[in-house]
């Protein structure tokens, strides 16, 4: 009876094992695809003369833009997309190669945020497969009309006033006191609106999915790591609809922000628990409207 016990028990602690495993084998994997597909279909365009010529001071600037939103991503759970894409626009880079840039980007900083935040304990699985889905449902939708269908010129004024707008809800969130914890409900709507405008403005998850959450009362660090894993797919399925239907453009910038990204990522992870969140969220939210502002100021 008792070897009978230790077996089960060996087996239930090696399926636990294999599923825990399974949130780093995936990203991993889907990552390794991805570089797989990348190399493969573009290894025409690079040079290594081409190459050493990147490293110049735009790719400088686009690497500390990279390493600087997923710190701000990753210790609030929000940031990145609104982040960069204030700071591309601002720099005069176009809508359509900004957004691109960015979720193509984000499929390799978001997997290097999941899989750090899984290593630190900070993820709530129910609440990943929640979002999920509807998630990527909403980003693919946003990714396809903004690839195929928006102008981004067009919309380029749009967009910068949209940021204003989550800046807007960065700091009003940081200013609550007091909150109240109530039971979220609709959460898919939330990730199917949060994903949409995600891919369609170049910025939105986390300020839209993660500051609803925490206004709901949940708990700051498995929700900031939950919506931080969820983004991974979310981000993945816009950057692949941006490449099936627009193409990859802008690859110093895809790289600038890849790079400083995933080395950014495990130490955002790490201060998660270790910085005040008010002062951040509103230096944050500040600096994305003085951005937007400029970027207005440079179109009318």
């Amino acid at each position: 009876m008792s070897r009978e016990l230790k077996e089960n028990t060996v087996a239930i602690k090696s399926g636990t094992t294999f599923k825990e495993r399974l949130w780093v084998i995936i990203p991993v994997g889907l990552l390794i695809g991805l570089i797989s597909v990348l190399v493969y279909n573009h290894h025409a365009e690079f040079s290594w003369d081409g190459f050493v010529a990147g490293f110049n001071q735009e790719f400088l600037i686009f690497f500390c833009i990279g390493v600087f939103a997923q710190l701000v991503d990753g210790t609030l759970g929000m940031g990145y997309g609104a982040t960069s894409t204030s700071f591309l626009l601002a720099y005069g880079v176009p809508p359509v190669i900004s957004s691109t840039g960015v979720h193509v980007a984000e499929m390799f900083t978001t997997g290097a945020s999941a899989i750090s935040h899984h290593k630190f304990g900070n993820i709530n699985k129910k609440l990943v497969r929640h979002l999920l889905i509807p998630g990527v449902l909403g980003s693919i939708t946003g990714a396809y009309l903004l690839s195929d269908v928006i102008d981004g010129d067009v919309i380029k004024p749009f967009i910068a006033v949209y940021m204003i707008a989550l800046a807007c809800i960065i700091i009003r969130k940081a200013m609550q006191k007091n909150i109240i914890k109530k039971k979220t409900k609709r959460l898919g709507i939330l990730a199917s609106f949060g994903g949409f405008m995600d891919a369609v403005g170049g910025g939105g998850w986390g300020p839209i999915v993660t500051s609803t959450l925490l206004g709901r009362g949940r708990n700051p660090r498995y929700t900031i790591g939950s919506v931080n894993a969820a983004e991974f797919a979310v981000s993945f399925a816009s950057g692949i609809t941006f490449m099936i239907f627009g193409g990859i453009q802008g690859w110093e910038v895809i790289i600038g922000l890849i790079l400083g990204g995933v080395i950014a990522a495990p130490i955002a992870a790490l201060l998660v628990n270790k910085i005040k969140r008010q002062p951040m969220m509103i230096l944050v939210g500040i600096l994305i409207i003085i951005l937007s502002l400029r970027t207005l100021s440079k179109l009318l």
